[in-house]
């Protein structure tokens, strides 16, 4: 009894620890974007003395800023609502065929392996071959978000549907349904919790990402996205904390509230996903 009570007592321990270490860049993030410079200066991590706006109105009073929210809500959308449509139709195919066809699983083991490909590897072709194509813009950052999403969102979305009983599908076709049909009318609805596990997941990635529209969209202020423009709060000597955090605060709020929406839909996709029926 004493070793279970001994036993728990550390486990707790080691979670609020493990808590205070995660929430402790949200505290040093929301506490330096109401302080002003002076305060920051006097004591990093301490408390601001008042309810100070005025970084936020400097940041969103830049000329360009809304251009730059767009950029981001743009490229987004438009990546993660490709990614939406495109992943459930490709591992529908091969979920239902890898059994019976090589081809199908060569197709899979292609997908998943490039998970495992480090992104620097690629970087120097990746940027001659857009630049060779004229897609260092918007449209080619969407197509490469599309592209790179596929391998996780194929490993996901296959493992679901083989949670999913072909017998329903079965049902369809006898009932004169085609094989769009039954994916857009029975498989797709019910496939709708890893649909939007692999929203969230491509979304936050997207929203967040920071590399690749360095790589792809740096040659014109114009095209910046939110990590960009925060990232040039930096000069060659000086970094300005309280700008660059009240911007943070303007990424991370509506991806803390998109989150805390759909969390239940991500643990449910990925606990529907891990199981075979």
């Amino acid at each position: 009894m004493k070793k279970s009570v001994l036993i728990k007592i550390i486990v707790y321990t080691f979670l609020a620890i493990l808590t205070v270490f995660m929430l402790f860049p949200i505290y040093v993030t929301i506490v330096t974007a109401f302080k002003t410079a002076q305060e920051s200066t006097a004591n990093f991590f301490a408390l601001p003395s008042s309810f100070n706006l005025e970084n936020f109105r400097i940041v969103a009073s830049d000329r360009h800023f809304l251009n730059y929210i767009m950029n981001s809500v743009g490229i987004t959308v438009a990546a993660v609502s490709i990614i939406a449509i495109v992943s459930p139709m490709v591992s529908y195919a091969i979920a239902r065929r890898m059994g019976n066809s090589k081809y199908h699983r060569f197709l899979y083991i292609f997908f998943i392996l490039s998970i495992f490909v480090p992104f620097q590897v690629i970087m120097v072709p990746l940027v001659r071959l857009m630049s060779s194509l004229s897609l260092m813009n918007q449209i080619g950052m969407v197509l490469l978000y599309s592209i790179f999403s596929l391998g996780q969102s194929i490993f996901l979305f296959v493992g679901y549907y083989k949670s999913i009983p072909v017998e329903l599908e079965e049902a369809a076709i006898i009932d004169g349904c085609s094989t769009v049909g039954t994916f857009f009318r029975i498989i797709y609805p019910l496939a709708k919790p890893m649909t939007i596990t692999v929203v969230i997941l491509n979304t936050l990635w997207i929203w967040n990402d920071f590399l690749l529209p360095l790589l792809i969209l740096n040659r014109s202020p114009n095209n910046w996205t939110l990590p960009l423009y925060q990232f040039n709060f930096r000069t060659a000597f000086t970094f300005d904390f309280n700008l660059a955090f009240a911007s943070f605060m303007f990424s991370i709020v509506p991806m803390m509230i998109l989150y805390m929406f759909l969390q239940k839909y991500i643990i449910e996709g990925i606990t529907a996903g891990a199981v075979k029926s």
